[in-house]
């Protein structure tokens, strides 16, 4: 059951989330997406040497986005949501400037900071301003949103990327990338914020496929299947290094909160991973680089229906979960095995799919968290998130080197498949473990 207050504040909602859609929108409408891997290929860098800046780019991710976390938990949310755009143009300048390695590299560094400053801060402030107005049970859906707001600029520049590659070259396609961070600066000024220390949020219980750890047996008689009251400042003021420190106990001392992070590293990782190198999947099929933007049109479509779905995946079990797991596994092995055009389709699917499967592993978190630290936790998430990234991008520019983009990326994709055999055998296990055993052992309970 999910407790709200009698009249949720429509227009405070829709500020909320107009501005939200927008920053999204504008943050992703970045025509060097779709265009880059091809460009660091047309500068003459190698497959190795593209993995290694993939590398980079997640080491920057990991070095930034803990601390970032905490900063947001202390300073101003959307003073770091402000920030982060320009951060992220300062190095798509820098690319079309100055192309070369250490050119990109650095870019890739200043990227990641970008990102490592959106990563933590914007969650917390959706979730608390929703929080706040008694709409929480709605993040879901609008983080579902959100992120299709953000997968239509993608979408957007991959329409706009090959003809204006076509008339300006790169130095365009980079020019209009700044610009678009720029824009999106300005809508993160529109931000509400609220930081009222010592607010008690109301009791929120968690998405169905949320609401215990997947693969968990039922609640007991005794047991209640709602996640702890989630309030957003209930800790009062903390410094820096003590929120940072409150962040990294709860995840420690945790166990539900842990598994979430878990769960969030483990789903957004590989996908994340293999996003990067679906440009050169695409050159493997024999299209032009011109076409390159229109074969990545159809992944974000699919993206684009997998974040509209979240509403009706919150009633997904953990049975239902695991199959969409599983979903993933085969659509990408069998999209880049086709060495085709076509199959593209499959991988549509699996990168809907996969994006449900993100959102809905992150509300989980976000129902699970207490406290003042809540971009710190879910930055967490994240660096848990980059170090598994990192961890792909190492082994598939080896497997890439060996025996090709597309056995590559198949067979880094298998781990979807091994995560969902593994949650399906822990449910069996937690299953036929007896309530009373289950909530005495360690994760037996929440």
């Amino acid at each position: 059951m999910i407790l709200i207050a009698p009249r949720v504040p429509e227009p405070a909602v829709r500020r909320l989330t107009a501005t939200l859609y927008g920053y999204a929108f504008l943050s992703d409408l970045v025509l060097l997406y779709p265009l880059y891997v091809v460009f660091f290929a047309d500068t003459g860098l190698s497959v190795g040497q593209i993995a290694s800046l993939f590398v980079i780019w997640s080491a920057a991710g990991i070095l930034f986005e803990v601390p970032s976390g905490a900063w947001a938990d202390v300073v101003s949310r959307r003073l770091l949501l402000c920030l982060a755009p320009l951060v992220a143009a300062a190095g798509f300048a820098l690319w079309v400037l100055l192309p070369s390695y250490p050119a990109f590299a650095v870019g890739f560094l200043l990227w990641g900071a970008g990102g490592a400053l959106v990563s933590g801060a914007l969650e917390a402030l959706v979730w608390t301003e929703l929080d706040r107005l008694g709409a929480v049970g709605r993040y879901a859906r609008v983080l579902g949103r959100a992120r299709t707001a953000g997968v239509l600029g993608v979408v957007v520049s991959g329409v706009l990327a090959g003809p204006v590659l076509a008339v300006g070259g790169y130095p365009l396609v980079g020019a209009a990338s700044v610009l678009a961070c720029v824009l999106a600066t300005i809508v993160a000024t529109r931000f509400p914020e609220h930081r009222a220390p010592g607010t008690a949020a109301a009791p929120v219980a968690e998405p169905a496929m949320a609401a215990r750890p997947v693969g968990a047996a039922p609640p007991g008689p005794d047991e209640p299947d709602t996640a702890l009251p989630a309030s957003p400042d209930d800790d009062g003021d903390l410094g820096w290094w003590d929120t940072l420190r409150a962040g990294v106990s709860q995840v420690r001392t945790r166990p539900p909160v842990r598994a979430a992070v878990l769960l969030v590293a483990v789903v957004a990782a590989d996908w994340g991973a293999l996003d990067e190198y679906t440009p050169l999947l695409a050159l493997d099929t024999g299209v032009g680089a011109q076409a390159v933007p229109l074969l990545l049109l159809l992944l974000w479509a699919g993206v684009t229906v997998g974040g509209l779905l979240a509403p009706a995946g919150e009633r997904l079990g953990s049975r239902g979960y695991a199959a969409l797991l599983g979903l993933v596994g085969v659509a990408l092995a069998g999209g880049a095995l086709l060495r085709h055009p076509a199959g593209f389709v499959l991988l549509a699917v699996a990168f809907g799919a996969a994006q449900l499967a993100t959102v809905l592993a992150d509300a989980r978190l976000q129902a699970r968290i207490t406290g003042t630290s809540r971009a710190t936790v879910t930055s967490l998430a994240g660096m848990a998130t980059d170090v598994l990234i990192i961890v792909t991008y190492a082994g598939y520019g080896l497997l890439a080197t060996t025996a090709g983009n597309a056995v590559a990326f198949a067979l880094t994709a298998g781990a979807y498949l091994v995560v969902a055999l593994v949650l399906l055998t822990h449910r069996r296990r937690r299953t036929a473990v007896p309530t009373g055993v289950a909530a005495a052992v360690p994760g037996g309970a929440d």
